[in-house]
């Protein structure tokens, strides 16, 4: 079973819909046995990080995200998901995330451009790997005003507001990607797929 974390925070429905389509057992669940006895897991989360951190907190997944870390199940995280594995996020003051991953989540800095990021964008895979397999180059959806100033756990790049920013990452057991794969079409199911088939 493909558990859907459910701490208050994140575009679950789609997310749900999206692995049901592709034949997955999956559920939404906010049980702390349920999600430890997973095969996979998916963090997922919109919105302000600061908001998403408190709430995940604030229901004690901190302690299950590590135990399934310890226990190699593979874990999925879905933008904000993605950036809360690290270690500060700079919007609306400093907030701190999960510490999981070394790096830090800043904003875009570039007046020609609009912020946040509404739309579609192309990943640049950069490193072998099983999630965005034969997806180099492919156009995906993106919707984010903050960025991950890191790229040393990089799978993909992305260019946008004059910087080229790391889209998705990989570390042992776990996978994030800036992108919300739930609503990128047909390139977002392969993700989910091939996340499903790990």
């Amino acid at each position: 079973m493909i558990a859907i974390i459910d701490y208050g925070v994140g575009n679950l429905g789609s997310v749900l819909n999206a692995f049901k389509y592709l034949g997955y057992d999956a559920k939404i669940t906010s049980s702390k046995e349920e999600i430890l006895n997973a095969e996979k897991v998916v963090l997922p989360g919109v919105g302000a990080f600061s908001i998403a951190m408190e709430a995940f907190k604030k229901r004690g997944f901190v302690e299950v995200i590590n135990e399934l870390i310890k226990k190699d199940i593979p874990i999925l995280g879905i933008c904000v998901g993605m950036q809360m594995l690290f270690e500060h996020s700079y919007e609306y003051g400093i907030h701190d995330g999960l510490g999981i991953l070394k790096g830090n989540i800043i904003k875009f800095q570039d007046d020609e451009y609009k912020v946040p990021q509404i739309g579609w964008n192309q990943i640049n895979v950069i490193k072998d790997n099983p999630l965005l397999k034969g997806l180099d180059k492919k156009y995906v959806y993106f919707v984010h005003s903050y960025y991950l100033d890191s790229k040393e756990y990089a799978i993909s790049m992305t260019e946008y507001a004059n910087v080229i920013y790391t889209s998705a990452i990989q570390y042992k057991n776990i996978y994030a990607t800036q992108f919300h794969p739930e609503k990128s079409g047909e390139v977002g199911l392969q993700i989910l797929k091939n996340f499903g088939e790990l």
